[in-house]
């Protein structure tokens, strides 16, 4: 039975890049390239590094993250800013493309990923850097060195050819359930893999790989509750937007590409706000119906769809963010979706700003390394084992579950950044906010699906991420009314449970 709807509309801080001359196993032969030592962009500057082994195959395209590498992009530049990195993963995506489309041929004739790939991305880059070096200079001091920001590489998926669940797998049996394989007793091996598909391709050939995915049960629990101290704020407070099940879909992202179709080049679910798209003013959003049944909650909340790999097309097969972006498969309506707001382990919270923007996790974690990255991902009855980097298979009568806890800290000034991730913050370790932040409401996400077991599904995302688990990501923008965010705070604070 098909459970979809029809489609409708559719951040250098010290980026370490070590150039070096690898030989590459490619498809039949050796592959000379020049690969690069990836590192992520981690506010502390001190990002982890992501080092290429000789002997994988050449999987995708690895560019350094051009927002990270700008100022803070003065106001009347931002419109100009935004559109120019929206164009650099444009960029990107067609490259890909072009490199997915001659990968045998770049086998047998390395120069080839010069000539036709990296050589051309690079120059594209390098105009669309000057234009953000020119936007930003004539409204303050243009910055400099942007240019080291052009270079790309190509590089290998290091999960290619490992052990399924190798990360995880080393606690194989360690968090089992006692006397038992938990709900079904289904072994892993009577397993369909793939829904009628390799999953070591997966059907748009790019992903994901049988290495993406790690059975729940081999996971050691791990879920660790924070405590709570005397003062914490206990209350929580629900709101009901449904699970888009009006099939509201499109490719856009108003926070990172405002302005631009299909700035994300994946397709998102849509719940909340029905005026989101990527031309959407606060106006906008202020007047935009809503799917919340609060009607004073017209907030937007969105994320990726999660896509069957089971061979049947969605009616985006031929469409910008669907089979153009090589996202196939059949979108998966959420059998559940629970958005929770939670208080400080620490003390009180204070009122969200109207129209304030939140992205939690990184969509472009695979090759920007880890330090954005909030993926969680498990199955129902499993929930205090969370996976980061794989996919769950979820034993029969278990559901694969998505959760997103969102940054809980507010710098109490900006609704967005340049970067769209330095005016909020996660809570530090002793649950307090960074110094000049301060506790909001924190919006937790929990989105269910109903899939067969196996590991016969994927996230959308951009083209070059592979649809890697660890690129999941939520998006928020806060459009409550002042009096319902009253009423959320002060439940919150009072230690009550509202919906």
């Amino acid at each position: 039975m098909r459970r979809t709807s029809r489609k409708k509309r559719s951040t250098l801080a010290n980026r370490a890049i070590a150039a070096s001359a690898a030989l590459i196993l490619g498809g039949g032969g050796l592959v000379a390239v020049n690969v690069y030592a990836s590192a992520g962009e981690g506010p502390s500057g001190s990002p982890p590094t992501r080092t290429q082994n000789a002997g994988r195959q050449l999987s995708t395209i690895d560019c350094p993250e051009a927002v990270n590498g700008l100022p803070e992009v003065p106001d009347p530049a931002r419109g100009e800013v935004d559109r120019e990195l929206a164009a650099m993963d444009t960029q990107i995506t067609d490259a890909y493309r072009q490199f997915a489309d001659r990968k045998e041929q770049i086998v047998r004739d390395p120069g080839l990923a010069e000539n036709a790939v990296l050589g051309p991305l690079r120059g594209k880059r390098a105009a669309s850097l000057d234009r953000i070096g020119i936007a930003i200079g004539r409204v303050a001091e243009r910055p400099q060195g942007l240019e080291s920001l052009a270079g790309c590489s190509l590089r290998a998926d290091d999960d290619q050819g490992q052990d399924q669940g190798q990360d995880q797998g080393q606690n194989a049996g360690q968090g089992q359930e006692p006397g038992g394989q938990g709900p079904g007793d289904q072994e892993p091996g009577d397993q369909d893999p793939g829904q009628g598909e390799d999953p070591g391709q997966g059907r748009g050939g790019n992903g994901p790989e049988a290495a993406d995915f790690v059975d729940i049960r081999s996971v050691r629990p791990d879920a660790d509750r924070p405590r709570k101290r005397r003062g914490a704020s206990r209350g929580s407070f629900t709101t009901d937007c449904g699970r888009n099940e009006n099939g509201k879909f499109n490719p856009d992202n108003v926070i990172v590409a405002p302005g631009v179709s299909n700035g994300a080049h994946h397709m998102h679910d849509y719940v909340g706000n029905q005026a989101n798209d990527a031309f959407a003013s606060d106006d906008d959003l202020a007047d935009g119906a809503t799917t919340c049944r609060n009607q004073g909650d017209r907030s937007t909340y969105y994320w990726p769809v999660l896509r069957l790999q089971n061979g049947q097309d969605e009616d985006d097969v031929d469409a910008d963010g669907g089979g153009r972006d090589q996202n196939v498969g059949e979108i998966q309506t959420p059998s559940r979706v629970t958005l929770k707001f939670v208080g400080s382990p620490v003390g009180r919270v204070t009122a969200m700003p109207r129209f304030l923007r939140i992205i939690t996790g990184d969509a472009k974690a695979f090759t920007n390394g880890d330090a954005n990255a909030n993926a969680s991902w498990s199955c129902t009855g499993f929930e205090d084992r969370q996976l980061k980097d794989k996919y769950p298979i979820c034993p029969e009568g278990s559901q694969v579950v998505r959760t997103f806890a969102f940054q809980n800290c507010w710098d109490g000034e900006n609704t967005d950044s340049a970067n769209h991730r330095t005016h909020v913050a996660f809570a530090q370790d002793d649950g307090r906010c960074p110094s000049g932040f301060r506790a909001v409401p924190q919006l937790v996400q929990r989105i269910v699906y109903d899939v067969p077991p196996g590991p016969g599904f994927a996230v959308d995302s951009f083209p070059e991420q592979l649809h890697k688990p660890i690129t999941d990501h939520g998006d928020f923008i806060n459009v409550f009314d002042e009096r319902l965010m009253r009423n959320m705070v002060r439940c919150i604070n009072d230690g009550r449970r509202c919906r």
